[in-house]
């Protein structure tokens, strides 16, 4: 049988920024059910070397900017787009805004004006931090408002970049039919969340930036006075909703998806103290680490620089998600922690 025989029938996914947290988990769970055909673009491909052999696999390792024409053309040879490219770091939104926009608005603009173009399914990331400052219990897609802080605070660049990109893909599906779906992750953790080398550099998130600190003698670093709440959720949960709203583009035409974890709702200070139980249980830690686990308390001005506003609150409603998709998750805060861990810890040892 042919090859090209033998991929009839597949769904065509094409994933930019392959190879990064979120892209490198869906990738490899699309893969593993073989019912997926997987084209994918990235800078780097160590997150999803252990998938790069696999047949349903094209991968192309290169800069997008040097690659327009390449990914117009994937666009217009694919069931489904999910462009995952973007700089989701609080630390660049403060020293490169410009960066920021640059990647994360005008390079994901021109790909979502593709899409419409060749009349693709377009799977968009938003961003829980669209929500911003709202203190309501639980936010809800629809219904909620959006609540930012003023134009000196940096950090909210981000919140406003996703946004406006919300509201241009709602107005394509509106004014020019565009077939779309947003998800808006909530703290997703879980293994290849970020490298020991990101850590260093402090571009790695709170959780992979709390065990780093721990294996290099480092108290943990809590920005603030560590009330700030985050809903935390595997990557596991969060790529099987996505393959769910890929798989369901009637379905989810037009709809925005939480997809957090409201019951793994913790304070940053809790987050802490649950890091370090994790890493003084591990059996890879030698005791003289363990018995140096600690933390301190800084300001967010030592911390992240000037124009950082912290967001207080974070809990998404997913009545959306259960009700349409039937999904909810399943995975707590203690095994989320013990697996980001195992993998971070392997690669401190090697």
């Amino acid at each position: 049988m042919k090859k090209e025989d033998k991929k009839h029938g597949l769904k065509k996914v094409f994933i930019i920024g392959v190879n990064g947290f979120i892209g490198s988990h869906l990738a490899e769970e699309l893969l593993r059910r073989k019912s997926y055909e997987v084209t994918g673009l990235d800078l780097f491909d160590n997150r999803i070397s252990h998938v790069l052999e696999d047949s349903n696999l094209r991968f192309k390792k290169g800069d997008m900017y040097d690659n327009w024409d390449w990914i117009e053309e994937n666009i217009k040879n694919s069931d489904v787009v999910v462009p995952l490219v973007a700089i989701a770091q609080p630390k660049f939104y403060i020293q490169e805004p410009l960066r920021v926009f640059e990647l994360d608005f005008e390079a994901n603009l021109k790909i979502i004006r593709m899409v419409v173009k060749h009349g693709k399914y377009l799977v968009f990331p938003s961003t829980s931090e669209v929500y911003g400052k709202v203190v309501e219990e639980y936010f809800n897609e629809d219904n909620t408002n959006l609540v930012v802080g003023p134009i000196n605070q940096q950090r909210w660049i981000y919140s406003a970049i996703k946004q406006m990109l919300d509201r241009i893909i709602y107005a394509y599906g509106v004014k020019e039919g565009l077939k779309y779906c947003c998800f808006r992750p909530f703290n997703w953790v879980g293994p290849r969340l970020d490298s020991i080398k990101d850590s260093l550099n402090g571009s790695s998130r709170v959780v992979t930036s709390f065990f780093a600190n721990l294996l290099f003698e480092k108290p943990i670093e809590i920005v603030g006075d560590g009330k700030q709440c985050r809903c935390f959720t595997d990557v596991s949960d969060g790529v099987e909703c996505l393959i769910l709203i890929i798989d369901n583009k009637e379905k989810c035409n037009g709809h925005i998806f939480n997809i957090g974890n409201p019951d793994n709702f913790l304070t940053i200070y809790e987050l802490a103290l649950k890091c370090i139980e994790v890493f003084k249980s591990h059996p890879r830690i030698p005791s003289m680490l363990k018995d140096k686990a600690t933390y301190k308390f800084v300001s967010s001005e030592d911390y992240y620089g000037k124009g950082y506003d912290d967001v207080i609150h974070r809990r998404p409603s997913i009545e959306k998600a259960l009700s349409i998709l039937g999904w909810e998750p399943q995975i707590d805060i203690s095994t989320s922690l013990k697996n980001s861990a195992d993998y971070l810890f392997q690669q401190w040892k090697t």
